[in-house]
């Protein structure tokens, strides 16, 4: 099973990078056509439970492991999805402004022999106050966009973060230490 390449069901550059980081590149990537919508007062933690297995799910692929991922920005039960425009950028960082929030990721891995493992990381991040002026700043740089909560750890908007509890990665968008472990765990020979 060792042998068995590995499918990335996500189109996120980040995740790549991240598996980059760990010496893992994926035979195939691709971009699951899932409806990602919540449901009604859906959790943050079973959203994304259920949007990584439907991912995992809609790309599985005889022969090969699958990895799957969703990553959730969730202040108490409220998710703050992908931001799309500037308008809703703007209201996810004033929310975030000050506060502390939840960064949840879930990742999924498939094994060729269709044996399933999963596992949540909830990591805890605060914020600074946000002036008008930086967010200003902040939103005409464009990192914002599509991010979950309307930006990029990575990216500028590292300066805004007064402390973060969890994986670091996992906020980019995939946890690598719970990632090597599924993938060990099911036998993807890892370099």
């Amino acid at each position: 099973m060792s042998g068995a390449g590995l499918l990335l069901a996500s189109a996120s550059p980040r995740r790549l990078e991240l598996l980059a980081q760990i010496g893992v590149v994926p035979t195939a990537v691709t971009a699951p056509a899932i409806d990602e919508t919540p449901a009604r007062d859906e959790l943050p933690r079973l959203y994304a439970q259920r949007i990584a297995r439907a991912k995992a799910a809609a790309c599985a692929t005889p022969g090969s492991f699958v990895l799957a991922a969703d990553t959730v920005v969730a202040v108490g039960r409220r998710i703050l999805g992908k931001a799309e425009d500037e308008t809703s950028a703007r209201k996810c960082l004033a929310l975030l402004s000050g506060r502390r929030h939840h960064v949840i990721t879930c990742v999924v891995v498939q094994a060729p022999d269709g044996r399933t493992a999963e596992r949540v990381v909830d990591s805890d991040v605060i914020f600074a106050r946000l002036e008008q002026a930086r967010i200003d700043a902040y939103l005409a740089g464009g990192e914002w966009h599509g991010k979950a909560g309307g930006y990029a750890i990575q990216g500028r908007a590292a300066a805004f973060v007064r402390s973060i509890s969890g994986s670091y990665s996992g906020v980019v968008g995939l946890p690598l230490f719970e990632t090597a472990q599924l993938l060990r765990g099911l036998g993807y020979k890892l370099p």
